[in-house]
């Protein structure tokens, strides 16, 4: 990333339970997950590129140009930095019919428009919807209406806290697609606040990683999950994400392949073209390890590979395997006595046999 198409954060908060204390530069496109578990500090570091958080000291440049800077007495306010927020929490106005809450946002746009009203009703499909009130909204609904509503402003920056937590499964899975769409239309940057591995996995470009108020981690989402030595290598979600394009259907076993850089995997049946991107997840639970190409199996999805790292597990009895697979990375979780009894040593060319593969659309 160029200097002046980046972001460029530095904040410190002391508070007599907590310290942020982090020093990032995030991209001036696409999706950051900022991730970790609750109490690492992402709706602060959130609220600190808002401009919510005056305590402490920092600095912010936002793609070239100062926002603040305490060494210097710099600090814009909130309102006079062209960003939008979505809050966990819809918080409409309950007395105002969604159009007339988009028109709100409307108001606070001072130049051009980056993202027309129109486009962005578009985008979270909710045309049908303008003329209702709040209270006749699902929470999938509201919260559509509440992202429409930040970019009714024109940001330059969308910033997201948690947008789904308060949803049950359906109404996540109702929204996640629209926010993909975001994702893919908008020209501006995203950070995406979340503690959910398929979140973060099905949404991001770039993941920040913290944890106690630390950046633990900071990279590409495929680098990032990749690595062993992180928390998230430990947890029962640990795999990696994999872009991969639709290269062929099966119409007599209803089948597609998708094929990606090392190899290619089949999957049941997808409605999407030929040409079309997806992601997918494999986790490491999901990957065994042969020394040879395995013959008479029921797994289809088998991939040359050349071990890169090992690594202790969460348990005793575990490994993580780190593995190439033609400059995909997978990792394998296996057991230790697995790990001897075939020898398992960086550098070794082996076959992997991918159990499961978790489209993320």
């Amino acid at each position: 990333m160029t200097a002046d198409s980046a972001i460029h954060a530095c904040f410190r908060l002391d508070w007599p339970n907590f310290t942020l204390d982090v020093d990032l530069s995030l991209p001036g496109r696409g999706v950051t997950a900022l991730f970790g578990h609750s109490g690492s500090g992402k709706t602060t570091l959130l609220r600190c590129l808002a401009g919510l958080e005056r305590q402490g000291s920092g600095s912010l440049r936002f793609k070239g140009e100062l926002w603040q800077d305490s060494a210097h007495g710099i600090f814009r306010p909130t309102h006079q930095r062209p960003l939008g927020y979505v809050f966990q929490e819809a918080s409409l106005f309950t007395h105002l019919s969604v159009q007339k809450n988009l028109n709100y946002g409307r108001k606070r746009v001072n130049g051009g428009h980056k993202v027309s009203l129109d486009h962005a009703v578009e985008l979270l499909g909710i045309s049908h919807l303008l003329d209702r009130m709040p209270d006749r909204l699902s929470g999938g609904e509201r919260q559509r209406v509440a992202i429409a509503r930040a970019l009714a402003t024109s940001p330059e920056l969308l910033l997201m806290d948690e947008p789904l937590a308060a949803l049950d499964l359906k109404r996540k899975n109702e929204i996640l697609p629209y926010l993909e769409r975001l994702h893919d239309a908008l020209e501006i940057p995203v950070c995406y606040v979340s503690h959910s591995p398929d979140e973060v996995a099905r949404l991001a470009d770039h993941v920040v990683l913290l944890s106690e108020g630390r950046v633990v981690a900071a990279g590409g989402l495929r680098e990032t999950l990749a690595r062993l030595d992180l928390p998230t290598a430990f947890s029962e979600d640990a795999g990696v994400v994999i872009e991969a394009v639709v290269a062929d259907h099966d119409p007599t076993y209803h089948l597609t392949r998708l094929d990606f850089p090392g190899g290619s995997v089949v999957v049941a049946r997808r409605q999407e073209s030929l040409g079309r991107r997806l992601r997918f997840r494999v986790h490491a639970r999901d990957v065994s390890l042969t020394l040879t190409r395995a013959e008479g199996t029921s797994i289809a999805n088998l991939l040359p590979a050349t071990v890169t790292e090992v690594a202790d597990a969460d348990t005793p009895a575990h490994v993580l395997v780190r593995l190439d697979a033609g400059g995909t990375p997978l990792i394998a979780r296996i057991t230790r006595r697995s790990l001897d009894h075939l020898g398992v040593r960086p550098g070794q060319s082996l076959w992997t046999q991918i159990k499961a593969v978790a489209l993320l659309t």
